[in-house]
């Protein structure tokens, strides 16, 4: 297995005073579907913001330690945000499209690059659209507004947006939390796909979603990371108590 972030004594407290990670080991794998859990609070979305530098736009009063990404401590001031951005693309829990026609919004990306010639971006739209597993649906409907789908849909007009810049690295924060069993199923099958060519972070919605698509697993628990592994191990036979407890719904 080769690790794509590495993630090195990180640790970060919110102008609140509230320590949100503490002291994090952990390695992101490539082309596998790596997954942090935990209950609410653990500090699951701070590190998946660390990774392409989105707790810049929060109020952050401490943040050390080092996140490794092709060679570089991206946590460094020289880094190039946008560009990590590209490489490392973010969805969120709710969709959030854009204002704009279905086809406009999975080239948006594209377009502020200044990629101008119709065929390229008509080639980008198609693959990330069919990479998302919604090219199918949308493929008659794409100059109509992004408003006109379902949620289900707009989630993976998301995903597709994102696919489109050709990141390395896909950063999913609850993405199926606000959809139907039918749509998660789509989401998940999608990002068993994915992996063979990108490299997937998840932040699952519960406890069962994690142990149906990780393929390596981290148990988060009030800012510190409990136990990494496996996936099948961890989710079958925890070696940390904690980890149990909360696996076999004991709390959490």
């Amino acid at each position: 297995m080769q690790s794509k972030i590495s993630v090195q004594n990180l640790s970060l407290t919110y102008s609140d005073g509230v320590e949100s990670l503490h002291e994090i080991n952990v390695e992101v794998i490539a082309n596998a579907v790596n997954v942090f859990f935990g209950p609410a609070g653990g500090g699951k979305s701070s590190l998946l913001r660390a990774f392409n530098r989105l707790n810049d736009l929060a109020d952050v009063r401490h943040l050390s330690g080092e996140i490794w990404f092709n060679g570089k401590n991206i946590l460094e001031p020289d880094t190039d945000v946008i560009e990590l951005r590209r490489k490392i693309g973010m969805v969120f829990s709710r969709p959030v499209p854009l204002p704009l026609t279905l086809w406009e919004n999975v080239a948006y990306g594209l377009l502020l690059m200044g990629e101008k010639r119709k065929n390229r971006l008509d080639e980008a739209v198609e693959k990330a659209l069919r990479l998302a597993a919604l090219w199918d649906e949308v493929k008659d409907r794409l100059n109509d507004p992004a408003s006109a789908i379902s949620g289900g849909q707009q989630q993976r007009l998301c995903l597709a947006r994102v696919l489109a810049l050709e990141p390395e690295v896909i950063l999913l924060d609850e993405p199926t939390s606000a959809l139907d069993p039918v749509s998660t199923a789509k989401i998940e099958y999608s990002l068993l796909e994915l992996k063979e060519q990108y490299t997937i972070v998840l932040v699952p919605h519960n406890v069962q979603q994690a142990a149906r698509v990780a393929d390596y697993a981290a148990f988060f628990l009030q800012g510190r990371l409990v136990e990494y592994g496996i996936g099948k191990q961890l989710f079958v036979s925890p070696k940390v108590k904690e980890t149990e407890d909360y696996v076999t719904g004991r709390f959490g």
